[in-house]
């Protein structure tokens, strides 16, 4: 699947993985707009890593061009 294709259901809660990566991500999110000590906080994406927990994710002109993006069943 392509960015475009997994961007609406990273929308709707569905966690995204690339085939391509190297095993050790195990997914990536995307949180919705919240708020933190009184401000809004913008939605952003988070990648799950294996023995590293969560980190922010911002796409690469790869990520985006990528055509190996897959659902990861929960």
């Amino acid at each position: 699947m392509t960015f475009e294709e997994i961007l609406p259901r990273l929308k709707v809660g569905q966690k995204v993985i690339r085939e391509g990566w190297s095993g050790a991500e195990l997914y990536v999110k995307l949180v919705d707009q919240s708020e933190h000590a009184g401000e809004t906080l913008n939605p952003y994406f988070l990648i799950n890593v294996r023995g590293e927990g969560y980190t922010m994710f911002t796409p690469t002109v790869c990520d985006l061009l990528a055509e190996d993006w897959v659902i990861v069943e929960s």
